[in-house]
């Protein structure tokens, strides 16, 4: 997970483009965006970060900082 590609597509991608690249990645498919990744995992999680992220944002009206540590931790969370 690197976080300045998954700032990137909070940036400059809409949500319903971050979840169409989603469903394309989830159906082994070329997404029509480009999403930086080693592979499509990391690109799949890039994806899901950012569409985490941008739905965080909205729905709590809090900046991208914030909306990032809250996924982070339940990152942390689920690994542990």
């Amino acid at each position: 997970m690197k976080i300045p590609v998954i700032k990137k597509l909070v940036e400059e991608v809409a949500l319903e483009d971050l979840k169409a690249a989603e469903e394309a990645l989830m159906e082994e498919l070329k997404p029509a965006i480009e999403i930086k990744g080693e592979d499509e995992g990391e690109q799949l999680t890039h994806v899901f970060a950012a569409i985490f992220i941008l739905e965080k944002m909205q729905s709590s009206d809090v900046d991208f900082k914030t909306a990032l540590r809250e996924y982070t931790q339940k990152v942390r969370t689920s690994i542990s």
